[in-house]
């Protein structure tokens, strides 16, 4: 079989999963057919692991007949896995440190996964409860597992691969211990209804020893009458102390929200947005507004694309009001399919090849992708100026496209055009 008659197969799968989508069966026969896909995905999991895992090879194996040194081989690598899954380069690093761990070193997990037995968050407890042992140790364990694995839940199937790995290497458990607390760290991620999850990783006890102080501190108010509920407090008092904000609305750092001026001043309900953070109601844009300090800062709109264009000239470096415009314009990093925060502002055209320093030339990326553009075989070029359309192109060939996101207020205005446009002919 040819590799593209392969190729072909593979994706004619899809189509033939929506064909069967429309056979009914009696309930009976619709629980086995849910019992068979979770199986089929289990084993479509464990074909693209090893895929990768090919890929990956094949690839370190070309850089270094191109002289790379082995520590640079896999450069570049998870940027292309993460184009081809519509994931981040970071999410796909995982996937690829996944498929490696899999392949390699749980043959009997992975053929597990590949029969459909047990599912890929099962097989990922494993490789992460064992990341730390040595090879013959992590063998040993998945030896044991093996039989117990189909027949386990994910909790519990983590629970038995991580006494197994402690089991095996009781020291090595207690270093990987140790390292962790090097891990620790603060994030924060969207959550729906204008909410965010702002989350802390801290060694156990740190981490009980703050949640016990913000809930003796509720206990106290509680029981003086404040109207709040327990966790309300806890969380006003998280801001308070973190920001020194003397209370937890009084929000002093800057915040980017772009806005329609209808929406603004005149009560218009187009949503908003916030940097960071995406779209939130218009009634609660102006709810943050009455209660921060604000700054106004015009932004102008392409009336046709929809896109920010500038704000209220030439530089070797995007700063100041060039590079606020051109996060506000972005919003995340502009590689297709990473959601990171922007770090870096990129000329499309290097700077060192005549690029010229202005906004259609400019593009927000992590520090990840900026870095990755560098490596032999990247292209990144504008294909549509008028849209700050960007194509990149990887060392395999492949292409990938992405545009900024339309700013507030662009979908109507373009709705209301068309309708002008069809009363006009009419």
């Amino acid at each position: 079989m040819s590799e593209q008659v392969a190729v072909d197969e593979v994706a004619g799968m899809v189509d033939r999963l929506i064909e069967l989508s429309s056979v009914v069966g009696d309930d009976a026969a619709g629980i086995d057919m849910i019992a068979a896909a979770e199986r089929l995905k289990a084993a479509a999991a464990a074909f693209q692991l090893e895929k990768i895992t090919q890929f990956a090879r094949s690839q370190a194996e070309a850089k270094t007949a191109m002289g790379f040194e082995a520590r640079h081989a896999m450069r570049g690598v998870p940027e292309q896995i993460g184009l081809a899954t519509k994931v981040s380069p970071s999410a796909a690093a995982r996937q690829l440190t996944r498929a490696r761990a899999l392949t390699e070193h749980l043959p009997d997990t992975f053929a597990l996964l590949r029969r459909g037995e047990v599912s890929e968050l099962v097989a990922t407890h494993v490789v992460n409860e064992t990341s730390h042992l040595a090879a013959d140790d992590r063998r040993g364990v998945d030896r044991e597992l093996a039989a117990q694995l189909p027949t386990l839940g994910p909790r519990r199937a983590q629970g038995l691969a991580r006494t197994l790995a402690i089991a095996a290497d009781p020291a090595g458990a207690a270093a990987r211990a140790s390292h962790a607390r090097k891990d620790r760290r603060v994030s924060v991620r969207p959550a729906p209804d204008t909410m965010t999850t702002f989350s802390a990783l801290l060694p156990c006890e740190q981490g009980v020893a703050a949640y016990a102080a913000l809930r003796r501190h509720a206990d106290t108010l509680v029981a003086a009458g404040d109207a709040r509920s327990r966790q309300q407090i806890m969380a006003d008092t998280l801001v308070e102390r973190v920001t020194g904000q003397a209370t937890a609305d009084a929000v002093t750092a800057e915040i980017g929200l772009v806005m329609t001026d209808a929406s603004l001043l005149f009560g218009d309900n187009e949503p908003a947005q916030v940097t960071d953070y995406g779209p939130i109601p218009a009634e609660t844009a102006r709810t943050l507004l009455e209660q921060a300090r604000v700054f106004l800062r015009r932004l102008f709109t392409d009336p046709a694309t929809g896109i920010v264009t500038d704000c209220d000239p030439r530089r070797r470096r995007f700063d100041g009001t060039l590079a606020r415009l051109l996060i506000y314009r972005d919003g995340r990093c502009r590689d297709p399919f990473c959601d990171a925060p922007i770090r870096h502002i990129d000329h499309i055209q290097p700077h060192a090849a005549g690029g010229p320093t202005t906004p259609v030339n400019g593009r927000g990326t992590c520090e990840r992708g900026n870095h990755t553009r560098q490596l032999p075989g990247w292209t990144i070029r504008l294909i549509d100026p008028s849209r700050y359309i960007v194509e990149t192109i990887t060392p395999t060939g492949h292409r990938y496209q992405s545009r900024p996101p339309s700013a507030p207020g662009a979908q109507h205005r373009q709705h209301l055009r068309a309708e002008a446009a069809g009363s006009r002919a009419a």
